[in-house]
């Protein structure tokens, strides 16, 4: 994929828009509870800054009413931490998409208010597009986690700026993802987990055609230990799926690839932290059981296929981990893939609140910080805020 670069463009005095991706947790009072991917966003507006450039930030934040702004949806607290962060203020700009020039001075940056609240925004309307494209001389999408959106600042905005590129973070994402799928070291093993095969069913499909072994895990494997013949009581799982998992474990079979099925579970009757946690062999599941993690001998045989890997993408915890009497499976998982030679990439929210859990992020290749974008890339979709960068890149 050929598309501009941030990093090699001549910024000095030039307006510069990026997109960044700011939607940080908050708690009930507004405040931040989690600034990664403010954290994230630096290094892009710092590259900016540091090359003279006239720099404007924009974001959405949470599911705002286009048109109304509510007191939960401003990125006045976003723009206050990047204040924080870079050491020198960050103004936030309301009304921005209908003003003629809103960059600050060189190496100052703003914050332009939720792009969310802008009308037309969701819809890709193409005149928001052409007035948001006037500001600026030098537009950069830094935000994967939107890049499977087609909305005025993903996509519209690249159809119109002057120039459109890719910040940092885009481009690092861009350059993991394809290391990981386009020419990857073998074997290459996949793990999907989640509550439904539903959400997913399209990526375990067109993984089925390109991984050595795909594992699964949450709710997603129990469809698979029922379409193995495998009792699963009261498990969470999707009986009018099942049919489909056998044909993903059909076609990975006619490959010579697999799709582990676990040998032992961890059961509780009842969904609580404090629920008792029993350990058995899968056949012996009873039909008041909910299975809430994958069994000891069965991590451990994941884990040693992870040790053995040229290439892991890992999206999904394979177990109700948030409770630490069914957390076992994905942290025995986790600690596999930090300690494996391989290339690996994770990404996914409750993917990335597990790493922070086991504390690995810092031996792994790859997080991503997107979830939709990060399986739609998988499953070999053109992205629309990539297509339209690639598309400007060869114009």
């Amino acid at each position: 994929m050929t598309i501009l670069h941030l990093a090699d463009l001549d910024l000095a005095g030039k307006r510069v828009l990026i997109r960044a991706d700011l939607n940080v947790p908050q708690d009930d009072a507004g405040a931040i509870t989690d600034d990664t991917r403010i954290r994230a966003s630096l290094r892009g507006i710092r590259l900016a800054l540091d090359r003279g450039a006239r720099v404007m930030v924009t974001s959405h934040l949470g599911r705002p009413v286009e048109g109304e702004m509510k007191a939960e949806d401003t990125l006045a607290p976003v723009a206050a931490r990047l204040s924080a962060l870079l050491g020198q203020p960050v103004p936030l700009v309301a009304g921005w998409a209908d003003a003629t020039d809103v960059a600050p001075p060189p190496g100052q940056v703003v914050m332009l208010e939720n792009c969310r609240v802008n009308r037309g925004e969701k819809k890709n309307d193409d005149a928001l597009a052409q007035r948001i494209a006037a500001l600026c001389d030098v537009y950069a999408n830094d935000a994967f986690a939107t890049a499977h959106r087609a909305e005025a600042t993903t996509h519209g905005v690249a159809k119109y700026a002057p120039i459109a590129c890719a910040g940092p973070l885009m481009a690092d994402e861009v350059t993991a993802l394809g290391r990981a799928l386009g020419a990857p070291a073998r074997p290459l093993v996949a793990i999907v987990a989640g509550s439904k095969v539903s959400t997913k069913l399209t990526i375990l499909d067109a993984l089925a055609d390109k991984v050595d072994q795909l594992i699964v895990g949450g709710g997603i494997a129990n469809t698979f230990m029922a379409a193995a013949g495998l009792p699963i009581g009261r498990s969470l799982h999707e009986p009018d799926l099942i049919d489909e998992a056998r044909k993903v474990m059909a076609k990975m079979q006619a490959r010579g690839a697999s799709v582990p099925i676990p040998t032992d579970v961890v059961t509780a009757t009842r969904f609580a932290a404090d629920a008792p946690a029993t350990v058995k062999a899968a056949a012996d599941v009873a039909a008041d059981d909910m299975i809430l993690d994958i069994g000891p001998v069965t991590a451990a045989a994941l884990a040693a296929s992870l040790g053995a890997a040229g290439t892991i993408v890992w999206n999904g915890p394979v177990g109700v981990f948030e409770f630490d009497a069914f957390a076992n499976g994905t942290r025995v998982i986790a600690e596999a893939i930090a300690a494996s030679p391989a290339f690996t990439v994770a990404g996914g929210g409750d993917t990335i609140t597990a790493i922070a859990k086991f504390g690995i992020a810092d031996r792994l290749s790859y997080i991503s910080t997107a979830g939709g974008a990060f399986l739609e890339f998988l499953e070999g979709r053109t992205l629309p805020a990539l297509g339209i960068l690639e598309a400007r890149a060869g114009a």
